[in-house]
């Protein structure tokens, strides 16, 4: 396992290589984040929809129901 003294000895290269994956890491975490509270909004407001609206998009209120009652996380 590498310490945080066997990192400082490591070089510039694999330093910075650390960081990045670390960053993309995070980067990917927030955005996957991101996408789930996007998708919970969207289908919070397809459940508000009255017919009038669903059929101005030409969705279905079945179409609607089955969409909004998915989970966040599922697309």
């Amino acid at each position: 396992m590498t310490t945080r003294s066997d990192c400082m000895d490591c070089p510039p290269a694999a330093r910075i290589a650390a960081r990045s994956r670390f960053a993309g890491f995070f980067t990917g975490l927030l955005t996957r984040f991101a996408e789930w509270q996007e998708r919970h909004e969207q289908r919070a407001h397809l459940a508000g929809m009255d017919e009038r609206m669903l059929k101005d998009i030409g969705v279905s209120h079945v179409d609607a129901a089955r969409e909004s009652g998915k989970p966040f996380w599922q697309a």
